[in-house]
């Protein structure tokens, strides 16, 4: 199959089966592009993090990401096209059909259903992405990766009682420091 069509095609059923946002969407873009053999499990969690860092939403950041990776503008365009057509043409619904299914009983009732599904998304996603980044693996071997963990909590701990530093300066300094432990790696 074209790679450009794939990725329209896969970017749309991962938007059009997704409920909650960029952050549910992570267990299926890591379902679909590891299994379509696309980027490699390491590539995946570098991306995350910085489409997590870049400003913009999550969802668009991480396909403008696999896209180019895979193919350069055009990957670009089909990955985000085939993100924002179903919410597009769901708004477009809603906007003309909502009015008169909003107090309906049935429509309230799947949403109080859909609301534990996104969180267990979410936290799949959390759990996928703390996991990879506590066990890091390095040619082969697994270990636990105290210097990321004691960080995070530094971090954390930092950005609750110096309320007033704006978060870009701890991300930048855990930036610095990781380089300085762990070097530059791709």
């Amino acid at each position: 199959m074209n790679i450009y069509l794939d990725l329209f095609l896969s970017f749309l059923k991962i938007s059009l089966f997704t409920v909650g946002g960029g952050y549910a969407m992570i267990p299926f873009i890591q379902s679909t592009v590891l299994s379509k053999g696309w980027i490699s499990p390491e590539l995946l969690i570098n991306f995350i993090g910085i489409a997590e860092s870049t400003p913009g939403p999550f969802a668009v950041n991480i396909s403008t990401f696999i896209g180019y990776n895979l193919g350069g503008f055009w990957g670009v365009i089909c990955a985000i096209l085939g993100l924002f057509l179903p919410p597009f043409l769901i708004i477009i619904t809603i906007f003309y059909v909502g009015k008169k299914f909003s107090s309906n009983k049935i429509v309230k009732g799947i949403f109080v259903f859909l609301r534990p599904a996104v969180l267990a998304l979410i936290l799949s996603a959390f759990s996928s992405v703390a996991y990879a980044t506590i066990m890091v693996s390095d040619g082969g071997t697994t270990y636990f990766n105290w210097f990321g963990v004691i960080l995070m909590f530094a971090s954390f701990i930092s950005m609750r009682f110096f309320k007033k530093i704006h978060p870009i300066v701890f991300l930048f300094a855990s930036a610095g420091l990781g380089l300085i432990f762990y070097g530059f790696v791709l």
